[in-house]
């Protein structure tokens, strides 16, 4: 259950907030503009590359790895393959990668990670080494994996860590980094603005830091429910199966990644697709056991002692206005004929950069409110 009147209450909401998720998603646009200052001195901007790479390869540790790796392929689409590469055993916290056989000298790896420890990223730097790759990392300073790419002749862009030290959860670990995705995100765009990948400069990455602000301005705990677009999706999607639809190619990794952080921070399921596809793949379950359509039996059913039942929601996420896609209309009609609730969620007008960030900045604010107000009721 969610505990609404929590969410109008910023008081309440900081007392609540113990894991300081809410603060972590305001700083989104500072750590931005940390990230391209230590990118900028790292000497990225400077690179005079010989061409484009043949594909790119991206590994990391942790869950924004997954995200980095969806927007470098969402927005180099059509330029050069990008490649995730998947972590395999022994256990999720001993994560290995192996580089396909095909890899050679005329490939990019791309590694990130927070804390530059993980032995896997060490022996995959070795690795491409051995293969010829040009390597480069975001990761701390004089870690492990620092040091491995400087012997192996790569380049390690130094990572922006939190302005604080990170809360103390109830196990003893730090508290989730709702920054880390902006941290290794933002100087990979950068490098891929030079390696022709597509078009990111400075200015445009300035304008994605402004983007996160006015996203945190909008959807702030000071802000009423009426007026905040993540509040009003949280209190949406209580006691609700989402279906998270994105219209486009760019705005994918978004609904992937906000099915992800419900998973990993509210412990709800959620479920991902790309317009079209998502009518065939989704559609019938609209008409399954899980509509919200009206069922007789549900009637009589006691609604304060009974557990509620979770009911599919769609929501649409999708571009500014003037880029909509043709399918969203067919999206609406659809959820209508099977009286399913549909939440729509679109960026203002902009870059694809800014839009990406908008709806990546406002689907995590929406994922906290849901955690810390299910948290207080539990």
């Amino acid at each position: 259950m969610l505990d609404e009147s929590l969410l109008d209450d910023p008081h309440a909401l900081a007392r609540a907030d113990t894991r300081g998720l809410l603060l972590g998603a305001a700083a989104a646009g500072a750590r931005v503009r940390t990230a391209a200052r230590l990118t900028q001195e790292a000497g990225v901007q400077d690179l005079r590359p010989d061409g484009r790479p043949r594909t790119v390869l991206v590994a990391g540790a942790g869950p924004e790895a997954a995200t980095v790796a969806d927007v470098l392929g969402a927005l180099g689409a059509g330029s050069c393959p990008v490649i995730p590469l998947r972590a395999a055993g022994p256990t999720p916290y001993e994560p290995r990668w192996t580089l396909p056989g095909w890899t050679g000298p005329l490939d990019l790896v791309l590694l990130t990670t927070a804390s530059g420890r993980e032995a896997g990223l060490v022996d995959l730097v070795e690795q491409a080494y051995r293969r010829g790759c040009t390597v480069a990392a975001v990761a701390p300073a004089k870690s492990p994996l620092a040091e491995a790419l400087e012997q192996a002749r790569g380049m390690t862009i130094p990572y922006a860590g939190p302005a604080s030290p990170l809360p103390v959860g109830p196990s003893g670990a730090p508290a989730e980094d709702l920054g880390a995705l902006w941290a290794l995100l933002t100087p990979l765009l950068t490098l891929a603005d030079r390696i022709g990948l597509f078009a990111a400069p400075p200015t445009e990455v300035q304008a994605v830091a402004d983007r996160l602000d006015e996203v945190a301005a909008r959807c702030g705990p000071a802000i009423a429910t009426y007026n905040n677009p993540a509040k009003t999706l949280a209190t949406e999607l209580a006691d609700a199966l989402p279906l998270l639809w994105s219209t486009g190619p760019t705005v994918a990794p978004a609904a992937r990644r906000f099915a992800a952080v419900l998973a990993t921070r509210t412990g709800r399921p959620a479920l991902a697709a790309e317009l079209p596809e998502a009518l065939a793949t989704h559609g019938p379950l609209l008409g399954g056991t899980l509509s919200s359509g009206d069922d007789p039996d549900d009637f009589f059913r006691d609604r304060v002692e009974g557990p509620q039942a979770l009911r599919l929601r769609v929501v649409l996420l999708r571009e500014a206005a003037g880029r909509q896609a043709v399918s969203a209309p067919a999206a609406r009609e659809l959820a209508y004929a099977h009286d399913t609730p549909l939440s729509e969620i679109a960026a203002a007008d902009g870059g694809v950069l800014e839009t990406t960030a908008e709806l990546l900045a406002l689907t995590d604010f929406a994922s906290v409110y849901l955690a810390v107000a299910s948290a207080e009721r539990s």
